[in-house]
């Protein structure tokens, strides 16, 4: 069975961008079956992303490299992803994410930012190695109410390419309009 890991590089804890990862988590898992494993949330290890070695950041680098689907969320910082989750990205070599598939999610404050889903993020993963064979997201932080809603409809259009990276699938429920 796959298994979906969801990556946070927001400084702050429990934040806005940590919920709609997670909702994305969700209704992927819905839909395919896959298990979820519990969030990564790199505020809780910030202390440490500068030590090498670290036993605790190395474990959650080895849970990041296993997953099969990987959600990599982070508010939008001067146009693009956080250091946090950058110094947390820095720790792997070109190519190590193989095998992953990742979908690149920025929290934005604002529709200037939303193509920094797709040129800051996205050439990250793919760097690392990771596929990345939908659209990244780029959600309105002051829509976080709405996420399960907005979360629905990004997954609707993106779920063919997705249930194809995943052997899942590609017609459903869902595709009829029943979530």
């Amino acid at each position: 069975m796959s298994h979906i890991v969801v990556l946070v590089g927001n400084p702050q804890p429990s934040s806005r961008t940590r919920l709609v990862a997670e909702e994305v988590a969700q209704q992927i898992a819905a839909r395919s079956g896959a298990d979820v494993s519990e969030t990564i949330d790199l505020a809780g290890v910030a202390d440490a992303l500068f030590r090498f070695p670290d036993d605790a950041v190395d474990t959650l680098s080895r849970r990041v490299a296993d997953a099969d689907v990987l959600i990599v969320a982070s508010p939008t910082y001067k146009a693009t992803y956080t250091g946090l989750l950058k110094a947390f990205l820095d720790r792997y070599e070109a190519g190590a994410l193989r095998g992953v598939t990742a979908v690149p999610l920025l929290t934005i404050g604002a529709p200037t930012h939303a193509l920094a889903v797709e040129h800051g993020l996205r050439p990250l993963l793919v760097e690392l190695g990771a596929s990345t064979p939908t659209r990244g997201i780029a959600f309105s932080a002051g829509d976080v109410g709405r996420r399960s809603e907005i979360v629905g409809e990004w997954l609707d259009a993106e779920w063919p390419t997705l249930a194809g990276a995943l052997g899942a699938p590609s017609v459903e429920a869902g595709a009829a309009g029943v979530r």
